[in-house]
């Protein structure tokens, strides 16, 4: 009738729940037997002289051969009987002290035989029920335990995954297919790729940084110029032998006479060139152009604008020198400039990376505080929901929960605290997890945790 009327997913929720359901009877049931082990167990061994492990009137060795031999019994006893589903929490304390009742190992009685304290028990028999138990009984609670959550947990692989794997399976012709035909492409794109990422940075990283610290160093072959080191002077020294020949050849020019010029008048004109100084150029031009076609015949008008000319051209130079030598003293910023565009987008790669990273690490430390926090909210709730003892303490079912919380927010703590603070915040959770000092105080140490620690959280 259910799987007539009721759907393919309401069916599998359903079956979720009562998984869910079994799980948690599993958890509750476990949690009951660790607290029914460390309640009566040797860590704290009925300190107000009642429960299943009341010791008796003992002192000195003979109590703790007893307690060996209890303990030996209770742990078999609770390992044989956590997994039976029909036993409720309410039940799993008669039902273990059932259990504990006729075995010869839990009613340990000593009597004296004149000088000696003899013993019910014999070493021989508690080490042969406890091989059995890490033998036999141990390794049957391991494989009921994992058979249990495989049966109630979470499905297999194949069962979470069967569509896109069937989608997968039915698809992959085609998709190799199109990897064969288009393998040439795909090839070539990552060669590509990959040369694009070499050059790129051999190209705009490496070669910039090596030309800056080239500039750094003064390396006369890393030096900017927009024209060649012996460009100007060799048109100064042009420039001087023109004018100086023009003079020479024309003397009236320079000294108004006819007379050959003399060295010192020569050097003159040599220092007057040096300076910019073209009397003797200008004035035979300002001459001739007052009867321009005889000058032409002559030849000096078209000397002299020859000459004026390679003086512009050395004006020229001269201002590209001033340029050059602008050039060479930011030098070491145009570097810079020529390096900045690979260093932003490699930083910009750089980046984008760590940020997917630290994202990543981000939500999976977003992920540990969340479980911490859940773990110590579920702490809260066990010491608030609990009913204490008439001694003000917690019974099996909630130390055993209680236990198993703090386990998993001590174990959370460990990777996102620091060495001291682990340390510190491990005398926390000894205190948290000692049942005799109360639940009043338990709940304390919780407030102290919420406060003290809760930057970790």
């Amino acid at each position: 009738m259910q799987k007539r009327v009721v759907g393919p997913v309401a069916r599998v929720r359903s079956e979720v729940r009562v998984k869910q359901n079994k799980l948690k009877r599993m958890r509750v049931r476990g949690a009951n037997a660790l607290g029914v082990l460390l309640g009566e167990g040797m860590v704290n061994e009925s300190i107000h002289g009642e429960g299943l492990a009341t010791p008796s009137e003992q002192s000195g060795p003979h109590k703790w051969k007893a307690s060996v031999a209890r303990n030996v019994a209770l742990v078999e006893a609770v390992l044989g009987r956590v997994h039976e589903e029909g036993l409720g929490v309410d039940k799993f304390d008669s039902a273990i002290a059932e259990s504990t009742d006729e075995d010869p190992l839990y009613e340990v009685e000593f009597w004296s035989e004149g000088d000696k304290t003899r013993c019910s028990v014999q070493p021989a028999q508690v080490a042969e029920r406890l091989h059995q138990l890490l033998t036999v009984r141990l390794p049957a609670y391991n494989a009921s335990s994992t058979a249990l959550v495989q049966q109630h947990g979470r499905p297999s692989r194949l069962v979470r995954y069967w569509l896109p794997l069937t989608v997968g399976i039915l698809s992959s012709s085609t998709i190799l297919r199109i990897l064969v035909n288009r393998k040439a492409e795909i090839i070539q794109w990552i060669t590509e790729l990959g040369a694009t990422i070499v050059d790129f940075w051999a190209n705009w990283v490496v070669e910039p940084t090596r030309k800056v610290i080239a500039t750094i160093r003064h390396d006369e072959g890393s030096e900017v110029s927009i024209m060649s080191r012996k460009s100007l002077e060799g048109d100064r020294a042009s420039l001087e032998r023109m004018v100086v020949d023009f003079a020479v050849a024309n003397p009236e020019t320079s000294t108004g006479t006819t007379a050959p010029l003399t060295e010192p008048q020569i050097a003159e004109i040599r220092t007057a060139v040096r300076e910019g100084d073209l009397t003797p150029v200008l004035r035979a031009y300002e001459k001739d152009l007052a009867s321009p076609l005889m000058g032409t015949v002559r030849g000096n008008l078209i000397r002299a604008l020859l000459i004026q000319i390679q003086k512009t051209k050395v004006d020229v130079e001269v201002a590209m020198g001033g340029i050059d030598a602008l050039l060479k003293s930011q030098e070491l910023v145009f570097g810079f400039v020529g390096l900045t565009p690979g260093i932003l987008v490699t930083l910009s790669l750089y980046r984008w990376l760590g940020a997917s990273m630290s994202r990543k690490s981000g939500e999976k430390k977003g992920r540990d505080r969340g479980l911490m926090i859940r773990q110590l909210r579920n702490i809260d709730r066990v010491l608030a929901n609990a009913r204490p003892t008439e001694f003000g303490e917690l019974f099996y079912r909630d130390q055993g929960l209680l236990l198993c919380e703090v386990h998993v927010l001590g174990r959370e703590a460990a990777r996102s605290m620091p060495d001291q603070v682990r340390r510190e915040f491990a005398e926390e959770v000894e205190e948290l997890v000692d049942v005799r000092s109360g639940v009043e105080r338990q709940r304390r140490v919780v407030e102290r945790i919420r406060w003290a620690y809760g930057r970790w959280f």
